[in-house]
């Protein structure tokens, strides 16, 4: 039986799934379901904030008996194993029988197994009548080492959120140079560096560009902040990034953020635009064509809610 290559699991709070089902849509081409996808296209789950597991499909049958014997004929001796069980959506099989599922598995594999530090992690997984059995591969959260960044401010852009515009306006391709064309003090620079993107910024506030390169610093990455009007920028990028100024101390009227989206264009046929208000019609006088869209609201604040639009540069 042919076994696609990679079940991913999804873990996001209510106010970001439009957020995650965004995300997904351009890393795998098709939205996750109900916190599960399933593709050929292999993705480290610790570039996105939302993929919790990838599962990477060694065997699977619809009998499960079958896939036990499948199993014990791929001869896995690796020391130091742990099986878990994933409960995937649709899924009624009870706790005990989960864990009986476990054991099966633990028995076909000829070695000594390690509960607390394994060596490698197996899964097996029920799904709209197939069981699948695969290596589990977890989501490491190491970029939660950001949240200790020397200089934060309050209305910084969440972590989770800065991620996933990454990998939007990439499109998980390897090799894209992008730009944060509003990069305060490095929030979407610090997530692009960790994922291995190539990504410059520029901001107008000296003390800003000063800041965001000492976060940069902190972590050792290597990325050009320019104190800069994006208008002066030369270089084209295969893609910006703009978190537009919205707060008490950095708001900006229509006609600056028309100019910060004009001057992007320039340099760029792909732009994803974050904003607290409804800039729609901004967009349409810049003569954008929009891709896609969602908003992310914030637990706790109903009334504060970004929109982040995806736009293509019409020339």
């Amino acid at each position: 039986m042919h076994a696609t290559k990679h079940i991913y699991i999804y873990r996001y709070d209510f106010t970001e799934s439009d957020l995650a089902k965004l995300e997904s849509r351009y890393i795998f081409n098709k939205e996750e379901s109900n916190k599960l996808l399933i593709s050929d296209i292999k993705v480290d789950p610790s570039t996105s904030a939302f993929i919790k597991k990838r599962l990477d499909i060694i065997t699977c049958s619809n009998d499960y008996n079958v896939l036990i014997d499948q199993i014990k004929a791929e001869d896995i001796r690796t020391d130091g194993f742990k099986v878990e069980y994933l409960i995937l959506d649709g899924d009624t099989t009870r706790n005990t029988d989960r864990l009986e599922k476990v054991k099966d598995i633990g028995y076909c594999i000829d070695t000594y197994p390690d509960y607390y530090n394994p060596t490698i992690t197996y899964g097996v997984c029920h799904h709209k009548g197939v069981w699948y059995f695969g290596v589990l591969i977890k989501n490491n959260f190491a970029w939660h080492k950001h949240k200790q960044k020397p200089h934060s401010y309050s209305n910084s852009i969440k972590m989770n959120i800065a991620k996933a515009l990454v990998n939007i306006a990439t499109e998980a391709k390897e090799g894209e140079i992008i730009l944060d064309g509003c990069c305060g003090v490095g929030t979407i620079m610090l997530e692009a560096c960790f994922a291995g993107v190539t990504i410059e910024g520029c901001d107008i506030s000296w003390k800003t560009c000063k800041n965001a390169r000492e976060n940069l610093n902190h972590y050792d990455y290597v990325s050009q902040v320019y104190c800069s009007d994006i208008k002066d920028l030369k270089k084209r990028y295969d893609a910006i990034i703009l978190d537009l100024p919205y707060n008490l101390y950095t708001e900006a009227t229509d006609s600056e953020i028309l100019h910060i989206i004009n001057s992007s264009a320039e340099i760029s046929d792909r732009l994803v635009i974050v904003s607290t208000s409804d800039i729609t019609n901004l967009i349409n006088a810049a003569g954008l064509e929009l891709s896609d869209y969602c908003n992310v609201s914030k637990r706790g604040k109903a009334n504060f809610t970004r929109r982040i639009w995806i736009c293509k540069v019409v020339r």
